[in-house]
């Protein structure tokens, strides 16, 4: 699949612009604070109704503006899609070929990205948090029913956090707290069982591109790290009746996928732990590619890969993994302040747009 064309509006620092592109790589480029990481934002919120950089949507609107929009035409092997994502003041709404999608998790997957910025470098030695961001993401892209059970399965949290505080300060509420146990369970269940089978293919893709770039000296091993004892549903119900003063206590559900994590290890050693930084980059940088790898092999397309001023952040010998890996066979967009140090034969022949001021001007 790759993104024909661009048109934004009020979007940011930028008022209107629109932009045609062809199947190789784009390099956006200009100064900091220009609007290049707008733009590459634009293409990512067009793809999956959110931003990677801000959990804010009314942030998108340009200052003094009431609305704005993101439209764009993406060609796949099935035929060409018109998609659009719509922000007001009064909330959004997603657009496929005009029509309207009842829910989000309709829309998503029509256009399928893969986001490497300088904070995913930071996926191993993050946060749990970004760890599970990542995943979600990921696997939502390519399954529109994991995106419902994670929604679902908020709301059932919401609840319970909520009934934690109402029971303990008075138990008239341990029925109702019973009650959405068992709808948390149930939930929780598939999703910790849709991650690890996702995990498993992406480890395996992940590992051999890891021993590429090292020149098989190192393997790579993603293990998931649930917040319980992995079972049935009943005992999942179990672990938290278990819990249950201690939870009353703090107010919150402290058992689940929201609180489960990932571990990296390379040839037995924890990275998080033990590793170097070059090791911690090559950690991510293989999973990116083996998340192309994955999309890939579920949708029979390759995603557009997003290099938001990542390309600076690695050495020369990862640079040309990364673009060897692409070459020719993923639409890919690249900000960058220069193409100074970049140095590959994929960057040659690239598309430059100059962006400045939130204007973006085609030089070659």
């Amino acid at each position: 699949m790759f993104l024909k064309e661009l048109e934004i509006k009020h979007y940011r620092n930028y008022q209107q612009q629109k932009l045609t592109f062809h199947q190789n790589i784009t390099l956006f480029m200009g100064q900091n604070a220009q609007g290049k990481t707008n733009l590459m934002e634009s293409i990512y919120v067009l793809a999956l109704t959110k931003s990677h950089r801000s959990n804010k949507d009314k942030e998108w609107i340009n200052w003094d503006e009431e609305f704005s929009w993101i439209k764009g035409a993406v060609q796949r092997k099935r035929g060409p899609l018109h998609l659009e994502i719509q922000l007001t003041g009064k909330g959004k709404k997603a657009k496929i070929n005009g029509l309207e999608q009842k829910k989000l998790s309709d829309y998503i997957g029509a256009m399928n990205v893969v986001m490497f910025a300088p904070e995913d470098l930071n996926i191993v030695k993050g946060s749990p948090q970004q760890r599970r961001k990542f995943l979600d993401m990921e696997i939502g892209q390519v399954s529109p029913m994991y995106i419902h059970l994670l929604t679902q399965y908020q709301k059932v949290l919401s609840q319970r956090n909520q009934c934690l505080k109402d029971a303990f300060k008075n138990r008239k509420y341990i029925d109702f707290l019973e009650v959405l146990n068992e709808q948390l369970a149930e939930l929780a269940v598939k999703i910790i069982q849709r991650r690890t089978e996702f995990l498993a293919k992406m480890e395996a893709w992940a590992n051999q591109v890891h021993q590429d770039i090292t020149q098989q000296k190192e393997t790579l091993k993603v293990e998931y790290m649930p917040s319980f004892q992995l079972g049935s549903i009943e005992s999942f119900v179990q672990q938290l009746k278990q819990l249950q003063d201690k939870e009353l206590m703090r107010g919150t559900s402290l058992l689940g996928p929201h609180r489960d994590d990932l571990h990296f290890y390379i040839n037995g050693t924890s990275v998080q732990q033990y590793g170097s930084q070059g090791q911690q980059r090559t950690t991510a940088l293989s999973l990116k590619l083996a998340e192309i790898q994955l999309i890939y092999e579920e949708i029979g397309e390759y995603p557009i890969l997003l290099l938001d001023d990542v390309l600076s952040e690695l050495d020369s010998s990862r640079q040309s993994h990364l673009l060897d890996a692409i070459k020719d066979k993923v639409q890919t967009f690249v900000t960058t302040t220069g193409v100074e140090g970049l140095h590959h034969q994929t960057l040659e022949n690239a598309s430059v747009f100059r962006i400045q001021a939130g204007k973006a001007i085609m030089e070659k």
